[in-house]
């Protein structure tokens, strides 16, 4: 169902702001940065894309800052859910994902914003400001990165750029460990239908298994080594 679009804070009104982040620590110290932000206020916070979209349908923010590697659905099917039903939503993707795909995705899916997790607290404060008026806002070195992708001299482009979102997802969530079953449950579709990525996944990234397209998540930052089961 879509709701219709709730009008951003005025200038100098406190934006409602929800957290999402699925490691206690990094989203305890970004609601501590958000205290320091005079136009912020968390009203919520949530470990997984699952439990921010309950929270923006019960709080019903103006942002949410959203990481994107969580268990269940992930950053980007949240984002794309949120944003469906309430599009009058800004999105703030807060992540230590670097690689200029992610970017690229997440705003084409209708993310505000993309900032890193080393961003300080008058970057965060900056980008809440940004999005407010209606703009779109990308931390600097990713923008640059975004910018000269594939345009350096021998610089090799990332495969996963061919992938789509949806098989992006997918991807990422096979090589975080679940099994298709499992996908197919989180994602509300038939197992064969993920078969049917996972085999298109394979030929577009020239892999021939599980093992494989690990190998080649982790080379291009699809996933941290430490998530890899």
């Amino acid at each position: 169902m879509i709701t219709a679009e709730q009008p951003a804070p005025g200038k100098g009104e406190t934006a409602k702001v929800i957290v999402v982040d699925d490691h206690d620590l990094i989203r305890l110290g970004i609601c501590g940065m958000l205290e320091e932000v005079d136009r912020a206020m968390v009203v919520g916070q949530a470990a997984s894309g699952e439990e921010a979209l309950q929270k923006v349908r019960a709080l019903e923010p103006d942002i949410v800052l959203m990481d994107l590697r969580m268990p269940g659905i992930g950053g980007l099917e949240a984002t794309r859910r949120i944003l469906q039903s309430h599009p009058g939503v800004k999105v703030i993707v807060i992540s230590a994902i670097t690689d200029d795909i992610y970017p690229h995705r997440m705003l084409k899916a209708g993310a505000a914003g993309y900032i890193t997790k080393n961003a300080d607290c008058e970057e965060i404060s900056e980008a809440i400001e940004c999005v407010l008026r209606g703009r779109i806002y990308v931390s600097p070195s990713i923008a640059q990165q975004m910018v000269v992708h594939g345009l350096s001299p021998g610089q090799e482009p990332s495969p996963m750029a061919n992938l789509s979102q949806r098989e992006l997802q997918i991807a990422q969530m096979i090589t975080s460990g679940h099994r298709a079953a499992e996908v197919a449950a989180i994602l509300n579709i038939s197992p064969k239908t993920i078969n049917t990525y996972k085999y298109r996944i394979y030929d577009k990234l020239g892999v021939r298994n599980d093992v494989e397209l690990t190998l080649t998540a982790v080379k291009y930052g699809l996933v941290d080594p430490g998530e890899v089961l």
